[in-house]
């Protein structure tokens, strides 16, 4: 068995075709995975299959292949566009004598990355160990020791067996601290609640422009860039929106705009369970806003994602309003799309320009009007809220 390296940065990128198609589209998003983990590309292996190997996931010919491709590019690690059992992993690494990364622990290894709160460092850290508790099978030879020596003799407990003990006791501590932070929440979320405030959440794919639009509508300064989970630690604002199309401006309602973690497709199930409590700001809201990158030739896809995680987080039934942003990358102008009973459907944006951001608050009012109740406009308050605050449900 060959010594795991603890770093690298070369790496060598593996993804298979299995005729699920949106193939190319796949890989761009591979290789944005990598590089947004501080991975440095070096070479591609792809290939097609009927179905993954149960030894391998590529098969004999494909791992000599990898292992040859690895070599000559000087890789340090190689990446997995698809999930490996421990198993695979563990036969991948012998034969490649490279650590061997699946698209699980790349995902993981972001979000360790871009964690910055202290809940969110415990979410990440909670997903990682239990991702790491399946990974514990006779894997590698220093956890097989047999303890000995002075002091240490008598029951004889195994490396493998105390490595486990400990991380289930450090999964349960870190699973109660989460769910104090969530009671925390929840009675925050109830003082909100007796305000007839209105929570509206940016929901969508990775690096659709959610915290862009959130910046634009609010302007927070969140930190927003072009590359995978910029955002992690969800951000909170109140803004004012009127409910009514008087002169005046009297009547309004107050709203409370979240910005939250992007989805991607195959999120690890660790990673959803771990970040249930942040996920409640989503599950809870009254009003989702699904952004989509409109450019995106594979949107289509990563609307299916996105919903698939929200019923997975039991907010399908929320009402949503798509938010088709990037408009100014495809040519097409602002504009509102309705439904067949006349509810909004889909509002066209550039958070980037500006175009149709008028249209958009103009939907959350309509919106507001039918999901909460007007309360009464207080004329020293301005219509935006441009503080640098954080809303008391983000843990700091």
């Amino acid at each position: 068995m060959f010594d795991r390296p603890a770093a690298g940065e070369n790496a060598l990128l593996v993804q298979l075709d299995f005729g699920d198609g949106d193939f190319a589209e796949r890989l761009e998003e591979f290789e944005l995975l990598a590089t947004s983990a501080g991975a440095r590309p070096v070479g591609t292996i792809t290939g097609k299959r009927g179905r993954p190997d149960p030894a391998t996931f590529a098969g004999k010919g494909k791992v000599e292949e990898i292992v040859a491709a690895a070599a000559a590019a000087d890789a340090e690690l190689v990446m997995f566009n698809h999930e490996l059992s421990p198993a695979q992993q563990r036969n991948l690494e012998k034969a490649c004598e490279r650590r061997v990364i699946d698209r699980s622990s790349l995902i993981l290894d972001i979000f360790a990355l871009r964690a910055k709160s202290h809940e969110g460092k415990l979410q990440v850290e909670l997903a990682q160990l239990e991702h790491l508790m399946t990974r514990l099978v006779r894997g590698w030879t220093h956890l097989e020791r047999q303890k000995g020596g002075i002091g240490l003799r008598g029951p004889g407990e195994k490396q493998l067996e105390t490595d486990r003990r400990l991380l289930g006791k450090r999964v349960a501590v870190l699973k109660e601290r989460l769910r104090t932070l969530e009671r925390q929440r929840a009675v925050r979320r109830k003082q909100r609640g007796r305000g007839e405030v209105l929570s509206v959440s940016l929901v969508g794919y990775t690096n659709a422009g959610k915290s862009t639009l959130f910046n634009a509508l609010t302007k927070a300064g969140a930190y927003a860039a072009n590359q995978l989970f910029a955002t992690l630690d969800t951000t909170s604002r109140r803004l004012y929106v009127p409910t009514c199309e008087l002169a005046d401006g009297r009547s309004g309602c107050q709203v409370v705009l979240s910005d939250t973690v992007g989805f991607i497709r195959d999120l690890p199930h660790a990673l959803v369970a771990a970040f249930h409590a942040t996920l409640e700001e989503t599950v809870r809201a009254d009003l989702l806003l699904h952004v989509v990158d409109a450019a995106s030739p594979d949107r289509d896809q990563q609307m299916a994602a996105v919903a698939k995680v929200l019923a997975e987080i039991g907010a399908a039934d929320v009402p949503q309003i798509l938010v088709w942003n990037k408009i100014d990358l495809t040519g097409s102008g602002p504009g509102v799309e309705r439904d067949e009973c006349d509810n909004i459907a889909r509002v066209r944006v550039s958070a980037r320009t500006g175009a149709g951001l008028d249209l958009l608050r103009a939907a959350l009012a309509e919106m507001s009007r039918k999901l909460a109740a007007p309360i009464e406009y207080d004329e020293t308050q301005p219509h935006i809220d441009t503080h640098d605050h954080r809303h008391p449900d983000v843990a700091q």
